[in-house]
Order: C-alpha cells, then structure tokens, then sequence
C-alpha cells in the first residue's frame, strides 16, 4: 500500500483514536487528570485527520482552516495535560493562541494564502509543544524516563514545527493545502504520524510511573496518619541507626497514649481516630531533619534520632507531651487525661537490630507508664553492635 497523503492520514487517524481510546480508559480506572486532557487531545486529532481528508473533495474551509484549527487545539490540551502532570498553573494569555488563529481567518486570499496559513498554524502548534517540554524539564530525572522520553519528543516535534513554519521563506517552495502536494507536506505527514505514536507511548509509560510509584508509596503509608508503618520503617532505619557513635549517638522513642480508651469509649472511635491524626500532625511539626517516625500500630508511634543527645531527647519529647496534654484537656475532656507516655533510648553503636531498640525503648515505656503516665523516662545504656 503506497503511503500516500490520504494513506498518512488515515493511519493517523486510526493511531491517535487508539491512542485517545487507551488514554480514556486509562483515566477511568485512576482519575489522573492529564490522561483525560492527553486523551482528548488525540481524540482531537482523530477529528482532525478525518476532516483533512475532505480537502480533496473541495471543502476547504473545513478540511483546511477547521482541521488546521483543531491541530492547534490538540496540542493545546497536550499541553494542560503536562501542566496538570507537573502541577504548574498556566497563564491565561496562553488562550491568545486561538486568537491569534482566528485572526488568520481575516488574512486575505492570495498567491502566498498556503505558505501564510502553513507557518501561522505551524507555529501555533510550536508554541504549545515547546512549552510543554520546558515545563517537562525539572520534573523529568525526578519522575521516571516515560516522562524525560516525553519532554525530548514534545522537544522534537516543537522544532519541527518551527522548521516546517521556517521553509516556507524559501523561494520557490511549492505547497498545496488542498492537494497535499509539496515536500513540506510530505514530510509533515510522516512526522506527524510518528510523533503520535512517540507522544502516545511517553505518556503512557510516564503515567504508569507515576501510579506505581504511589502504589509503592501508599504502600509504605499507615492509612489514618500518613505516617510511615513498620515495614518501611524497618526498611529506612539501618541507615541512620549504622550512623551512630559516641561522638554522634543516637535515639529512640517509643510513644504511647495514656487512657486512649476513654477517648473511643466516650467519644467514637472517628474521634480516637482524630486524636490519632493530631498526635502524627504534632510528631511531624516537631521532627528534627533527617529524623524517622512511624506508625507502629493502635496508639503507638515511634522517632528515630541521629546526632542525638540527652537533652534534645527530653526536650523533643516534654514539648509533645505538653502539646498533646493541652490539646486533649480543651478537645476531649475525660475521666482521667489523656496523656503520652514515652520510652527513650541512647544509643551510641549500631543496634544490633531495629527490633532489638524497639524492646529496649518499650522496657523504658513500661517503666514510664509504671511511674504514673504522663512521663518520659530516658535510658542511656550503649547497644551492642
């Protein structure tokens, strides 16, 4: 089969309604808004390729300035799609680009009508793609190679553009909108063919990324508080508990909440669940840099320190304690208060295991919660390594 213009077209047509297809079911199944923008952005093209075809049978007006036109706005709604993806707000000005291609429609016909329209339209489209890639540029290392594969086909397919505007200034340049003749033509046809193809794939392998690596994070996530749980835990803490010294020892604490019954007997369990939350919130908003915490399960959190010293141990933890004890008497009075107890541990060698601290931290909480509660009882002894 000769790959005329009509045969070009038709297989961009049937490319990008596959490509728009997969993109839509894609977004059902995981919301990601820049799926829906890219899938509509192919599905414009469909549209657009189907009409194109139409030019032949002298329906210029749709088959050139409306298929034109939507190229334009396919590539526009590529664009929101990568803004959406990197989370970067666009400017408004951006929609001077249909304005700028409705003016076109005001051009007066003539001899140089085609080369006009060819680089108006073709720029149009290298605004768009160009920006694309540029907001592509500092998120593309940081996410995965979908996207960097992504930004240097966006890249690509912009220059092109910008070429394909920049020919038409040669002197005796022949093109025919409305034959398809001209190498220009020509070569735009099989270019635009293959940059669906690249587009399509970068950005299916740029989204995949992404959810796996938020299934991998969710994964790692204790559902109520966000925090870490134990399993990533376990996985993040040898490389700070090997930092430890005796010139740069570290810590452990082991937290507990005081009659956290009373609040889930009195209150709800959504409202143990809220104290819960404003406990993890606390931890983070007191976290040392470079510091671990962790869910372990019901009421029980966990900090790892490096650089760590007695006082900043007692200090770190008699300011959560006042926090906590002063949110729980105005949020949720009871009975008896509801309080932290903590078990702290320095340690100045490598554990020998993260379990084997946890023990120790948990014979330091016992020992704080037999002192009356509301305590941070402090242990120094070394670990063996």
């Amino acid at each position: 089969m000769p790959l005329d213009p009509p045969t070009m077209l038709t297989l961009s047509t049937a490319l990008a309604a596959a490509a728009a297809l997969y993109m839509a079911i894609e977004w059902r199944s995981i919301r990601e808004p820049s799926l829906l923008f890219w899938s509509a952005g192919f599905a414009t093209i469909t549209v657009g390729s189907t009409l194109a075809l139409l030019r032949s049978n002298g329906l210029l007006l749709i088959g050139i300035w409306f298929a034109n036109g939507l190229l334009v706005t396919a590539h526009f709604l590529f664009l929101l799609g990568v803004a959406r993806f990197t989370q970067t707000r666009l400017s408004r000005t951006w929609s001077l680009i249909f304005v700028a291609w409705l003016v076109m429609l005001l051009l007066p016909e003539g001899p140089l009508w085609s080369k006009v329209m060819l680089a108006a339209n073709s720029l149009l489209v290298a605004l768009s793609t160009l920006k694309a890639s540029f907001l592509l540029r500092p998120h593309g290392k940081s996410l995965s190679v979908g996207a960097v594969q992504l930004r240097y086909v966006l890249l690509a397919h912009g220059i092109f553009y910008v070429a394909k505007a920049l020919t038409v200034v040669i002197p005796g340049t022949l093109i025919d909108l409305a034959a398809f003749r001209g190498e220009i033509i020509q070569i735009s046809l099989v270019e635009g063919t293959m940059a669906i193809m690249l587009i399509a794939l970068s950005m299916t392998g740029t989204e995949r990324y992404r959810r796996e690596k938020q299934i991998a994070r969710l994964a790692e996530r204790d559902p109520l508080t966000a925090l870490y749980n134990r399993r990533a835990l376990e996985k993040r803490a040898p490389r700070l508990l090997t930092q430890a010294s005796p010139e740069c020892p570290g810590a452990l604490l082991l937290i507990d909440i005081d009659n956290f019954k009373l609040v889930n007997d009195q209150y709800g369990h959504t409202a143990g669940d809220r104290l819960l939350i404003a406990l993890s919130e606390m931890i983070r908003s007191l976290l040392p840099r470079h510091a671990l915490t962790a869910r372990l399960g019901g009421d029980e959190f966990v900090i790892l320190l490096n650089d760590a010293s007695g006082e900043r141990v007692v200090e770190l933890g008699n300011a959560l304690r006042e926090q906590f004890l002063g949110m729980t008497s105005q949020t949720f009075p009871t009975p008896a208060a509801v309080t932290l107890s903590i078990g702290a541990n320095l340690f100045e060698q490598p554990p020998a295991s993260l379990t084997a601290l946890i023990e120790q931290g948990d014979a330091a909480l016992y020992e704080s919660k037999r002192g009356g509660r509301n305590r941070l009882r402090l242990t120094g002894l070394p670990t063996p390594g």
